[in-house]
């Protein structure tokens, strides 16, 4: 949809709204609830003013967190944005559906596997509208993309924002790549070639997630909302930058903050906020340029908090108690189930879930604890209540006591031998279950890119509508 075209939609939402609101805004009865998940690409646990001090100004998430609930000990389920995107939409680790290992490229032949059970898959089985708005990275191929794995709706990218010919690294990768498509549905629309196209991909996700959810407002409805931001490239438009002090970073993560804003601002208008659970959090830890707070470590490396633990915050006026902390673990393969229970769905019973229902931790109930006795950072490491065990590369293993070092500073493996030999047994024994209760992946023969040729094919900022957007491009430092 062109940026024309969203004006006009939101002209015509606004002259249907005194009609809709008054629906809207009735008591909810036995409906269940729209869901609003909102995943963003490589931030850290230290970006955002709900996680402690920061020089980014995110008045939107500190509010959602005012009014809402900080999940502190919330785990991304993966490292990179391939199999974190898997496990969140099936509820289990990559490597149980054969997608772990390394991120996707372009034209590749594996993706996951359209048999699998997903988020929008369960949620369209009691009614849901679902949609998917920005970076998808699950297979480029058209049998394993949005619309072939439970979503009615898709505007976004295909695979990470990085993957285009302009990336000086593709040299050394498998193989150079495409131009970066840009899809609604399964339709290229626009391509991605130049900073001017990067810094308006923010827009595009926010655009199309607002335009989702006034069409489908009767409801319910399921926004995906996978930012491509903050991923390397960063661009950002030039005034973005100048109230950023010149970080593009920041100025990034601010948008992304204003783009929070939008979303909520579009629910109250809408008179939907008090039947909408809203999640904020990222696909793994930050990389280059963001902030881990306290924690140790980040995106790549061994597994350590800063690489897996990510800011999460949930909002649900009424439902969850405003300014609420839970410190109990969960994790990203949790939203299955957890949706499922809050749209009356059923978890499936024909296979291995790894995520469990959180609902009551979201809800504060009354002596609510962590569902996870064991959690696992995919298969190098693990943790029991306060101690964490990190398997390194070369099998030396390290323990930490996160109650008293959340900076993982202080290793305590050689003071206590028979903890470190219980939780390694119990990684062991993790690895071994998934080896044994594995499925596969899927594969395509010949995969070809999505696009074959840009001739006649709109740049994302024509297609949005704008020219000589001034923008400002972040230098990453190695």
């Amino acid at each position: 949809m062109r940026r024309s075209e969203f004006l006009r939609a939101v002209g015509q939402g606004a002259a249907a709204l005194a009609a809709g609101n008054a629906r809207a805004q009735s008591p909810p009865g036995d409906r269940p609830p729209n869901i609003v998940f909102i995943f963003i690409d490589d931030m850290g646990y230290g970006d955002i003013g709900p996680f402690g001090p920061t020089q980014n100004k995110t008045p939107h998430l500190d509010r959602m967190a005012r009014e809402g609930m900080r999940l502190t000990n919330f785990y991304a389920s993966a490292t990179a944005c391939t199999p974190s995107r898997s496990a969140l939409m099936t509820g289990c680790y990559a490597d149980r559906v054969g997608m772990d290992g390394k991120v996707l490229f372009p034209s590749d032949d594996r993706g996951l596997n359209p048999k699998e059970i997903t988020i929008p898959k369960l949620l369209k089985s009691k009614g849901y509208a679902t949609g998917c708005f920005g970076k998808w990275h699950l297979g480029d191929q058209p049998r394993f993309l949005p619309l072939a794995q439970g979503f009615d709706e898709y505007v976004g990218i295909p695979y990470s924002n990085d993957m285009w010919t302009v990336n000086p690294n593709s040299v050394n990768w498998e193989r150079p790549c495409p131009p970066l498509p840009v899809l609604k549905g399964n339709q290229v629309v626009a391509h991605v070639p130049d900073g001017e196209s990067q810094a308006l991909l923010c827009d595009l996700v926010t655009e199309s997630a607002v335009d989702f959810i006034k069409r489908r407002r009767r409801g319910p409805f399921f926004a995906y909302v996978p930012h491509a931001y903050i991923h390397w490239p960063r661009y950002t438009k030039t005034e973005n930058a100048e109230a950023a002090d010149g970080n593009i970073t920041r100025a990034q993560i601010e948008e992304i903050d204003r783009s929070v804003g939008k979303i909520l601002k579009t629910l109250e208008d809408l008179g939907l906020a008090e039947n909408t659970l809203v999640i904020f959090t990222s696909d793994n830890g930050g990389s280059g340029g963001t902030s881990m707070g306290p924690l140790r470590g980040g995106k790549g490396g061994p597994k350590y908090e800063g690489h897996m633990r990510v800011p999460a915050v949930a909002w649900w006026p009424g439902r969850i108690p405003a300014g609420s902390t839970t410190r109990e673990i969960a994790a990203t393969i949790d939203m299955l189930p957890t949706f499922a229970r809050l749209a009356g769905a059923q978890v499936p019973s024909d296979r291995v879930i790894d995520g469990k229902d959180i609902s009551d931790l979201l809800f504060a109930k009354a002596g609510a604890k962590s569902p996870h006795e064991v959690h696992f950072y995919e298969i190098e490491g693990v943790r029991t209540g306060k101690w964490k065990l990190v398997v390194l590369p070369r099998g030396k293993t390290e323990l930490y006591d996160l109650d008293a070092d959340i900076g993982e500073k202080n290793d305590l493996a050689n003071h206590y031998p028979a903890r470190v030999a219980e939780m390694k047994a119990l990684l062991d024994a993790h690895a071994k279950d998934l080896a044994r209760n594995r499925r596969p992946a899927a594969f395509v023969k010949n995969p070809k890119p999505l696009i074959a040729s840009i001739e006649g094919l709109p740049t994302l900022a024509e297609y949005l509508g704008f020219k000589d957007l001034k923008v400002a491009q972040g230098v990453r430092k190695r």
